[in-house]
């Protein structure tokens, strides 16, 4: 009997502990749980940003074209049969205007004009000796000692005499051009582009011996479509990049007053700065391409590093207020240095990732820090991955 009642005592007692623990938890205040707080996203990358700048950027248009000669001179053969003695200049050799350049033999010549000087001579000789005679007709024309025709006969032979001296003075004065001739000289100042002047030969008049590039001046004769030829002007700055990659400077002498039909494409002529170097970079003959300068105009630009390419566009990553990025698709303009201009895409007060853009996507939270003293280089290095 007494188990039982012990037994009893105890459910009791646990009865009684449940009706007070439901009765308290009936009249305590009711109390709302608050919501669990949102963890802070983690960066996925440490960046810098920049703002855009509103800068003046210059206008370039490229052209490619052939380096020429500005004007070539012919250098020919005057004298007919004569044999080449002498070749004093080669391929490359700077000349000045009255230089000889080449020789002929000439004996035969030197005794063409001895003759020559020989005959005039006697023709001055005769002419004194009619001249004398024709004095004397006059002078008895009065006195009718001599008949008319004597007299007109002294006189046409004194007139005939002169014509003589005349003639004979004229073939001197050829022989002696034709022994001025041996010397074969250069018309102008410039360098020797060409020869074919070889010594012992016997050339004909006419014969080219040499060529040569007028002053040493060269020209850049540059291919323009007939859309851009009205945005060239003549002194319009270019500069070119030859083929070892030296850089040339200019200026547009003329632009070329035809379009070609084929092409739809004109001649714009620039002259190159003179160069009195024999190995300079720019040679007649020579491809080269190049950009002419004209002028400014403002544009917003942004550091090259922050322009991504990806699958074949360019893309800016700019920052958000929620410490997220969005990822802009740009279009791109004109570059200077490490600037590139950005022609639509971009608000001109938005931020934008400087360094480290590449290991960015759409959406990553990132830890902006201020963009450590020096070059470019330095900021983007300082810029680290920290992907998980």
């Amino acid at each position: 009997m007494k188990r039982i009642q012990r037994k009893t005592i105890v459910i009791a007692l646990l009865a009684l502990l449940l009706a007070a623990g439901i009765a308290y938890a009936l009249m305590s205040p009711k109390q709302e749980n608050p919501p669990p707080q949102a963890a802070a996203p983690k960066p996925a990358l440490t960046v810098t940003a920049v703002q855009p700048q509103q800068s003046a950027l210059p206008i370039r248009l490229a052209a490619n074209g052939n380096i020429m000669a500005w004007q070539e001179a012919s250098i020919g053969s005057e004298s007919n049969g004569l044999r080449l003695a002498e070749v004093k200049v080669n391929v490359g050799d700077a000349v000045r205007a009255g230089e000889v350049l080449a020789t002929f033999a000439g004996e035969s010549v030197d005794a063409d004009v001895a003759q020559a000087r020989a005959s005039v001579l006697e023709a001055e000789a005769l002419a004194a000796d009619a001249a004398a005679n024709a004095a004397r007709a006059r002078t008895l024309e009065a006195s009718g000692a001599l008949s008319a025709q004597q007299i007109a006969q002294y006189l046409t032979t004194e007139q005939t005499a002169k014509a003589r001296v005349a003639a004979a003075k004229a073939t001197l004065a050829a022989q002696q051009l034709r022994l001025r001739h041996v010397q074969v000289v250069a018309p102008d100042s410039g360098v020797i582009s060409d020869r074919k002047a070889t010594v012992g030969a016997v050339v004909p008049a006419g014969t080219e011996l040499f060529r040569l590039i007028r002053k040493g001046r060269l020209e850049w004769r540059a291919e323009v479509t007939a859309t851009e030829l009205g945005r060239i002007r003549t002194g319009t700055p270019a500069t070119l990049v030859a083929a070892n990659g030296t850089q040339l400077k200019g200026k547009v002498r003329m632009v070329g007053p035809t379009v070609d039909q084929q092409s739809r494409s004109a001649l714009v002529y620039v002259d190159l700065e003179p160069s009195a170097d024999k190995n300079a970079p720019a040679k007649a003959g020579m491809f080269a391409r190049g950009e002419f300068d004209l002028g400014t105009s403002p544009a917003l630009s942004v550091p090259q590093q922050a322009v991504i390419l990806r699958d074949g566009f360019s893309y800016l990553f700019r920052l958000n207020p929620d410490g997220r990025v969005s990822q802009l698709k740009v279009q791109t303009g004109r570059r200077l240095g490490d600037r590139v201009e950005i022609l639509e895409g971009l608000p001109r007060d938005a931020s934008v990732v400087a360094s480290g853009a590449g290991f960015l996507n759409d959406g990553d939270a990132v830890r902006v820090v201020a963009a450590p003293a020096g070059n470019g280089a330095s900021a983007a290095a300082s810029a680290a991955p920290a992907r998980q």
